[in-house]
């Protein structure tokens, strides 16, 4: 099992930038690939970003593209999403999540076994 928790979350204005962190417990290891998913208000939940379990592979996005940038450091267990030039159409709760793989970076979120609660993120105009 794995667990995990987001943190980071809060109202900032547009432009402005924002960094969320995942901490991951349990099982967890550079087996596994984690991935960060966001729901805005009456949407459905979407791929933001993903990192392999070894570290070397990353995908995005088009929506985040160049604007967010994953990242994790496997030794304090903890994933990260810096969020820069945010826009309020980036408001949504952001979820970490967890899948087993070493190389491969899934936007399909059958395909993650793991979940955080999730942590609000507000961008104001």
């Amino acid at each position: 099992q794995v667990q995990l928790v987001e943190s980071g979350g809060g109202l900032v204005q547009a432009g402005g930038s924002l960094r969320l962190s995942c901490s991951a417990s349990g099982r967890i290891s550079s087996l596994y690939g984690m991935g960060w998913f966001r729901q805005a208000p009456g949407k459905e939940r979407e791929f933001a970003a993903a990192i392999s379990g070894n570290g070397r592979n990353t995908n995005y996005a088009d929506s985040v593209k160049g604007r967010f940038t994953i990242s994790r450091d496997n030794v304090k267990r903890t994933l990260y999403l810096q969020m820069n030039s945010l826009k309020p159409e980036d408001t949504a709760i952001y979820y970490c999540a967890a899948y087993y793989g070493v190389i491969r970076t899934p936007s399909n979120e059958h395909e993650y076994d793991s979940w955080g609660q999730g942590t609000q993120v507000t961008v104001s105009s």
